[in-house]
């Protein structure tokens, strides 16, 4: 039996930027554009062509090669023809594939926004249309509050969807705006919606507001629509959009759609979303969300013994895909919770083979115990585990010892009476039997400190020159002006392999000191690992 086709359609250049703190640059754009096209989304849609210099720039010229590049806009302006519309012309003018239209669907903003008549905004709607099909391209339409409007007034928003599908476009694209119908009323007015347009004309687009756009658009497949729109890790205004990342992998991999459906995604290229979605965050510099489903790096974790004895019996009994069918892995985690399976398993993932009747391997776990009750996370460090297992088991060398460390901190007037901070720290490391004195200034006094301390390693410079911090989390765990502080410090390099080091103390400078050199420490292994 063949399988229907689902058209997966993102909308991250656009919607995605709408999301506070985002804001792509030509080039961010074009690398993004890249991404969904090689990964294989049907249809990318590039922003506002027009609106601004940055989309009047992307849209000069196609920038998918397999996709079709879409350009976004408003139907045409009531009182002003189609060709005299300059929001019209730059959409004809832009360099794209197909063009989407909003369009209002709720006649409380046809009244309120556009301030003109419900018949006046269906005619909007047909003339918009019929200009970009006569110009051979392929028309969208997103009615906008479409299930809004429908609790509101059926048969308007009903009359919207059916003028566009009338005058000619592809696809008609139900949207929830506000993000608050629940999965129900989407199958309800999708069913109702089908009496005047067929399914495989239709689209989902929801946004998360009760953190429900992945069930409302799964929803609205199982109601008859055969196109959803959605972003990469489900940014967007507000609460976000539906994610694509945790939708597709559904689609694909769960039998109650994957045995009717089918989308333009390989099982290869599905091996590859975990890393589409990281390399997503690290382009927007922030750190990956660690219980995402399908591609989190605690999506397939295990913490809790008796759980984690039964996975590495049979990964089945509490995990619901095999993780490399998305490019994750399965992470036993070592904790105050974990027995000895657990560290004996990690381990083995780190190259070292140690006997479970091995007095080192329950000194390590005492260790760990001791370290976690005073609030060091090593589930969520695995850098500084591994190098404290190598320590006490006796398999990584000793590369350097910091003698001392300084930071100073001073808030003066500068020459022209701007009050400025500047921070300075001096690092006193002994590398066999040279000494060396490292001074550096930073932006902030953890900043100076991480340049301190990475000036001069002697011998071992040359093996450090790649590394990069990315991130930096801090913790207060128990609260007040003298509480105990947890830092988190993720670090990469040439390679590309990213790893997180932690540190704990009363003092943040002392606890960023830590997690710092566990980070070096874990970069001159890696090298000597390499290298023996």
């Amino acid at each position: 039996m063949s399988k229907e086709r689902i058209t997966l359609f993102d909308t991250t250049l656009r919607d995605g930027q709408q999301t506070p703190g985002v804001d792509f640059s030509v080039q961010d754009k074009i690398v993004i554009a890249k991404m969904l096209d090689d990964f294989g989304i049907d249809y990318v849609e590039g922003g506002y062509p027009g609106a601004n210099p940055t989309d009047s720039e992307f849209f000069s010229q196609k920038r998918t090669e397999k996709a079709s590049f879409v350009g976004f806009g408003m139907t045409k302006r009531p009182g002003v023809s189609v060709s005299n519309d300059p929001g019209i012309a730059g959409l004809l003018q832009s360099k794209t594939d197909a063009i989407c239209f909003v369009a209002k669907a709720w006649d409380y903003h046809v009244r309120v926004a556009l301030r003109t008549t419900n018949e006046e905004n269906l005619d909007c709607i047909k003339q918009s249309v019929e200009a970009v099909v006569a110009d051979g391209r392929e028309a969208l339409v997103d009615c906008e509050h479409f299930f809004d409007g429908y609790k509101a007034n059926p048969e308007y928003a009903l009359e919207c969807a059916k003028t566009a599908f009338k005058a000619g476009a592809r696809w008609i694209v139900l949207c929830d705006t506000n993000g608050g119908t629940q999965p129900s009323e989407i199958k309800a007015a999708v069913k109702a919606v089908m009496e005047h347009v067929p399914g495989k004309n239709l689209g989902i687009h929801a946004h998360d507001d009760t953190g429900q756009a992945v069930a409302n658009s799964l929803a609205a497949i199982d109601a008859g629509v055969r196109q959803i729109q959605g972003t990469l890790n489900g940014i967007g205004e507000r609460c976000g959009n539906a994610n694509l990342i945790s939708i597709i992998p559904t689609l694909m991999l769960k039998p109650v759609y994957s045995e009717r459906f089918e989308t333009g995604i390989s099982s290869e290229k599905l091996a590859e979303i975990t890393g589409l979605s990281h390399k997503f965050d690290e382009l927007l510099n922030r750190a990956s969300h660690t219980q995402a489903p399908f591609v989190g790096s605690s999506a397939f974790a295990t913490k809790a013994g008796i759980h984690a004895s039964a996975i590495l019996k049979d990964p089945e009994t509490y995990e619901h895909i095999p993780p490399e069918l998305v490019g994750n892995s399965r992470r036993v985690m070592v904790s105050d919770q974990g027995g000895k399976s657990n560290f004996i398993n990690q381990l083995s993932k780190f190259g070292i083979e140690v006997d479970k009747s091995d007095p080192k391997l329950d000194t390590l776990i005492s260790i760990v115990k001791e370290h976690e009750a005073i609030g060091f996370a090593y589930e969520a460090a695995g850098a500084s585990f591994e190098l404290l297992a190598r320590r006490k088991l006796g398999t990584v060398p000793h590369f350097f010892d910091v003698e001392s460390f300084k930071v100073q901190v001073e808030r003066r007037f500068n020459a022209v009476g701007d009050v400025i901070t500047v921070s300075e720290a001096v690092v006193k490391v002994k590398v066999g039997d040279e000494t060396f004195f490292s001074v550096a200034e930073g932006q902030g006094p953890v900043n100076a400190l991480d340049r301190a301390l990475r000036k001069d390693l002697g011998k071992f410079q040359s093996q450090i020159e790649d590394l990069e911090l990315v991130d930096f989390k801090v913790r207060i765990l128990n609260g007040g002006t003298e509480a105990i502080t947890r830092v988190l410090v993720d670090s990469t390099d040439g390679s590309g392999e990213r790893w997180t080091t932690v540190g704990v103390s009363n003092n943040i400078i002392d606890a960023s000191f830590q997690a710092l050199l566990d980070s070096i420490n874990y970069k001159l292994v890696k090298a000597h690992l390499e290298q023996s």
